[in-house]
């Protein structure tokens, strides 16, 4: 069976010392904003515009590139980590997976105001470090949540 692959980017928006994961009905996960990669659309903005729409919030990616002198190019803002996910896994064949890119931002507030037909504010909650900590989230959440938050300036 061949395995399709899509890209993804996911972002864990922080906001005066926590990081909002919201409750994924489908997959039954507390995850960050994120998505698919659009045709023709650039990872970072991707992670971008899935901020804006999932939240409302406008965010500031953490990780802008360094300047380097190019006649014809330009650098791209880097993830802070590129993660390989199984997505659907049938009799031990993998059918489907997310090549992610996860990115770090922050965001002026904490007012999450979805856009059409995302996910509802009362779905949303924000994970401070001790949060992260205590709970039974996925361990990779917790450790990129935790990263972001520190990223962001913010103890953890």
């Amino acid at each position: 069976m061949e395995t399709t692959r899509h890209f993804t980017s996911t972002v864990y928006i922080v906001n005066d010392g926590a990081t909002a994961l919201h409750d994924h009905k489908r997959l039954d996960l507390m995850l960050p904003p994120g998505g698919h990669v659009d045709r023709d659309e650039l990872p970072h903005l991707a992670a971008i515009r899935e901020v804006r729409e999932e939240t409302g919030l406008e965010p500031t990616l953490l990780d802008e590139p360094a300047a380097v002198e190019s006649p014809d190019g330009r650098p791209l803002p880097q993830p802070r980590h590129q993660m390989l996910y199984d997505i659907n896994v049938h009799d031990g064949e993998v059918g489907h997976q997310h090549i992610d890119m996860i990115y770090y931002a922050t965001v002026p507030s904490r007012d999450i105001t979805p856009g059409d037909g995302e996910v509802s504010s009362d779905d949303w909650r924000w994970y401070a470090p001790r949060d992260l900590r205590g709970s039974d989230l996925p361990e990779d959440n917790v450790t990129f949540g935790l990263e972001a938050i520190e990223a962001a300036g913010s103890p953890s």
